[in-house]
Order: structure tokens, then sequence, then C-alpha cells
């Protein structure tokens, strides 16, 4: 049997940059717009969901049920953020309001956190990635339950940039040990 590619980087990278272009908009960077859309619809949610069915040929269901989660989870925020811009819907479909934001970011914080779990065995950086991200899930619950636009939503930001980047570095790094065949960055 020939060797399998490893699918990880593609699924880090794609969660990891995506997530910190979202989070530069929730630090108050630049408002809200396409860029971010089109992030989450092709490399966050599109390549994780590759990622996903990759994982799944290699038999790991960790990274095929992480990836294609986070991948979908991408989808399904861009469509909650759309889906009421859309005038062919009859009747209009209503945007969600804060509670209802709250109670999607809480309980993918839940399924984070249970993933969370799933880390315990693996390395450092991949145990980071998903303890950061449990923490941005239950601020971005936070902030929508507060109603918060200004320092929280700014420390979430930050941190939602320090979890997206620490998701790159993991992918990077996987990247770099594999193809030089010796620690490069550690994981």
């Amino acid at each position: 049997m020939s060797k399998l590619a490893n699918p990880a980087p593609l699924g880090l990278l794609g969660f990891g940059m995506t997530t910190v272009l979202l989070n530069m908009h929730n630090s108050g960077i630049y408002p809200l717009g396409a860029m971010i859309m089109a992030m989450g619809l092709v490399y966050g949610g599109l390549a994780q969901v590759i990622a996903g069915a990759m994982e799944f040929k290699k038999g790991n269901t960790f990274g095929t049920l992480a990836f294609s989660s986070y991948g979908l989870f991408w989808w399904s925020l861009v469509i909650l953020l759309l889906l009421p811009n859309f005038t062919f819907i009859s009747p209009a479909v209503a945007a969600p309001d804060n509670t209802a934001m709250a109670a999607y970011f809480f309980m993918w914080g839940m399924f984070t956190l249970l993933m969370f779990i799933g880390t315990i065995k693996k390395n450092h950086a991949l145990q980071f990635v998903f303890g950061s991200l449990v923490v941005l899930f239950f601020l971005l619950t936070a902030v929508r339950l507060t109603g918060d636009t200004g320092l929280l939503q700014t420390i979430t930001g930050i941190e939602g940039i320090i979890c997206g980047s620490s998701a790159i570095y993991t992918g990077i790094a996987e990247v770099l040990n594999e193809t030089y065949e010796r620690t490069v960055l550690p994981l």
C-alpha cells in the first residue's frame, strides 16, 4: 500500500488562517465583509471538509470528526450571517439574535471541550489549539449574552488570533518536520 499524505496541515491551516482573519474583525481591525465569508466557505470550510475525508481514508476518527465538524462550522456560520439577506426566500428568514448566537457558540464550545479531552494523548501544540478554541467559543458566548461590542469583544478577538495562530503553527510544524525528517518546529 502506498503512503498517504498527512491531511492535518491542510485542515489546521484552513482553520487557523480563517480564524485569524475573523478575529481580526472581532478585535476591531476591520469590518465583517466578503473576504471573511469567502475564507469561511472555501479555506475554513471546504478545505477542512476535504481534510476530514482524507483523515477518514487514513482511519483517523479524531481527525475525521474534528476537520469535518469545524469545516461545517464555517459553512454554517457563513450561512447564518448571509441567509437573512437572501430576498428569494419567502417568508424571509430572520437573522439570529444575540441569544441564538450565544446558544450556537455555547454548543460549539461544549463540543470543543469534549474534543479537547481527545487531545490529551496527542501533542502539546494540538492541545493548545483545542484548549484555546474552547476559551474562544465561551468568550464568543459571553460577548453575545452581554451584547458587549467593546472591551470583551476586543479581548475575544485577540484570543481568537492567538488560537488561529497556534493552528497555523501546528500545521506548518507538521509540514516542516515531515519534510526535513527531524524536529524543525516542536509540537
